[in-house]
């Protein structure tokens, strides 16, 4: 089964409806498969919940039961979270001199990028998902199959 690692852009779906988050309902209800996201995703979905707010896409008690369902998530361990380390940062860095300037990399995302390739590196995950389509075409260029959410011609099951 795939073991997947989830970007903030992909997990922020399954809190709102919104385009992609079918396809992301589905790949976590797939029995015997695994779902990572980093420590890092936990604190940009706070900032998706603000942004949200502010954009007026979604009112406070929609932010309040957004963030319950998350912390349930991770309570029950339905998503793992990976550690971001002094590696990480070193990872990230070296993504960005290798993608920075010509595919638009930025600091967040490599620095997600960084630990979903240390994951898959442990073969811990196979399958890199999110929104970006930036992101996912420097992840595909780093050796992961790679699913958008949003593309159903780039989903990798």
């Amino acid at each position: 089964m795939p073991k997947y690692f989830l970007d903030t852009s992909a997990l922020a779906k399954v809190y709102r409806k919104e385009a992609g988050s079918d396809f992301v309902d589905r790949i976590l209800s797939k029995p015997g498969s695994q779902y990572l996201i980093s420590r890092l995703t936990i604190v940009e979905m706070e900032s998706v919940f603000a942004l949200k707010a502010r954009a007026g896409e979604i009112d406070q008690k929609a932010v309040l039961i957004a963030r319950r369902r998350l912390e349930a998530d991770l309570g029950h361990r339905r998503l793992l979270v990976a550690a971001v380390n002094d590696e990480h940062f070193r990872g990230a860095r070296q993504l960005l001199f290798k993608h920075g300037a010509v595919e638009a990399l930025r600091t967040l995302d490599a620095l997600q990028l960084s630990v979903a390739l240390g994951l898959k590196r442990a073969e811990l995950v196979t399958v890199f998902v999110a929104a970006d389509q930036k992101l996912c075409r420097v992840a595909t260029l780093e050796g992961f199959a790679v699913t958008n959410p949003e593309q159903p011609a780039s989903i990798v099951i």
